[in-house]
């Protein structure tokens, strides 16, 4: 019983200190719209829990999306990848997407397993990322946060089982 209380006491202070307490200050009671992890091939790469103050997501409030890793990824390979969906999901301007690489090639550290990474959207502004409670950088690019967060949020993304997970709307 000892042992179970523990687990549980565990388990709500890590799910209250889910989202940096920087990000908290933008919305009262933040919660956990759905959660869902990201495979390759089989191998699993991240779970992924989408986070909000609203009972469903409003993509017009803020909102954060909280990464845990499964495994090593080098920064530039995030970044990298992320321009690859951002551009499969429409986005096109050779220009932009090379600004936007170079933004995240300075913002995403190298990550190791269990290192979570939460990206918290900033309506008409940006987005501010961060690697556990500690702020990595804020961008002021409210077209670079809609398309960061459409990689996993917009219907036109490559998971579109994870996808509706995060927005809870699935197994």
């Amino acid at each position: 019983m000892k042992r179970l209380l523990t687990a549980l006491c565990l388990a709500w202070m890590t799910s209250a200190q889910a989202i940096p307490e920087a990000a908290s200050a933008l919305a009262p009671d933040w919660t956990v719209l759905g959660q869902g992890e990201m495979r390759w091939f089989g191998l699993r790469l991240y779970s992924a829990e989408l986070w909000s103050s609203r009972a469903r997501f409003d993509a017009e409030q803020p909102f954060a999306l909280r990464i845990t890793y499964a495994r090593r990824f080098e920064g530039k390979r995030l970044s990298s990848a992320s321009i690859d969906e951002m551009r499969r999901i429409g986005y096109q301007d050779a220009v932009q997407l090379a600004r936007w690489q170079q933004t995240m090639n300075r913002v995403f550290p190298d990550v190791a397993e269990g290192d979570v990474l939460t990206g918290v959207y900033l309506p008409e502004r940006g987005a501010a990322f961060y690697l556990g409670p500690r702020l990595l950088a804020e961008v002021e690019d409210a077209e670079f946060a809609r398309a960061f967060f459409g990689i996993w949020l917009d219907p036109r993304t490559r998971e579109p089982g994870l996808r509706q997970q995060l927005l809870g709307q699935g197994k």
